[in-house]
């Protein structure tokens, strides 16, 4: 563990970081006693500092393969601000980031707040109005993505914005173990997998989160969107690239990113 001096210490890089595009050495090289408990304060010291309103929460390290390339059993959790939502009809500046990457995911839209630690996979699906095709843009103030477990829960979980398509299917027309999805750049597929890479299925991840964030003091509310792991592996996301994300039984949702001239870089 780390002392309170020191949080806020990490908490001030990594918002410096992210405010200057300037990435950092990995925080565990300075901090070897950081631990996921000190990493979540931090994580809490920049969301309650920042403006825009929370409205939702992601999940990362949701597959087995992830989980086992960090040494951990259990996935991590991060929060989503208002300010994160990106739209399809405008193109983003890549610019923004440090080093985007992009991930396909199926979104949980609540219309019921979920219990806090007892929370069940039925009460999840009982809360949920309708899921939601959505492209997840990740990035890290680590450099070149060189992230430990407590690194990438300091830094939100990796979180940078995401955008929602138009189409809302509620649960009971679709199976959420079994939604196959594709990742087009262009022309070329360059990702595809199903929820079920999602610990198996997308609303064991919702019960988790919301078990998980109860111990923070944190409930999942009614209106917010949950974002339960990416369906196949990111992409990195360049300046002039245009995504489409394909879901069975979902639609679409798209992600543009402006070229180098209209992002304000020659």
């Amino acid at each position: 563990m780390i002392d309170e001096t020191e949080l806020w210490i990490v908490a001030d890089r990594l918002r410096d970081a992210e405010r200057d595009r300037v990435p950092i050495p990995p925080l565990v090289l300075e901090h070897p006693g950081l631990t996921a408990d000190d990493a979540y304060a931090i994580q809490l010291i920049n969301i309650r500092r920042r403006s825009a309103g929370i409205v939702g929460h992601k999940v990362g390290l949701s597959s087995k393969a992830m989980q086992e390339m960090m040494g951990v059993d259990e996935p991590d959790y991060g929060h989503l601000l208002a300010d994160m939502r990106l739209s399809e009809d405008e193109p983003v500046d890549a610019a923004r980031f440090c080093r985007p990457r992009v991930e396909i995911e199926v979104a949980f839209l609540l219309g019921d707040d979920l219990p806090g630690e007892e929370c069940t996979e039925e009460d999840v699906l009982a809360a949920t109005a309708a899921f939601a095709p959505s492209i997840e843009l990740i990035d890290s103030r680590i450099a070149d993505w060189r992230i430990s477990l407590a690194d990438t829960i300091a830094d939100n979980a990796s979180s940078a914005g995401f955008v929602v398509g138009a189409s809302r299917v509620p649960p009971k027309e679709v199976d959420p173990r079994g939604i196959a999805a594709v990742l087009w750049r262009g022309d070329e597929k360059v990702a595809a997998g199903r929820s079920d890479a999602v610990l198996g299925n997308p609303v064991t991840a919702v019960a988790w989160l919301a078990r998980k964030v109860a111990k923070f003091g944190v409930r999942l509310e009614a209106g917010h969107l949950i974002l339960p792991g990416a369906c196949a592996r990111a992409v990195d996301a360049r300046p002039g690239d245009e995504f489409r994300a394909e879901f069975s039984g979902l639609g679409d949702v798209r992600l543009t990113f402006a070229d180098a001239k209209e992002g304000g870089r020659e």
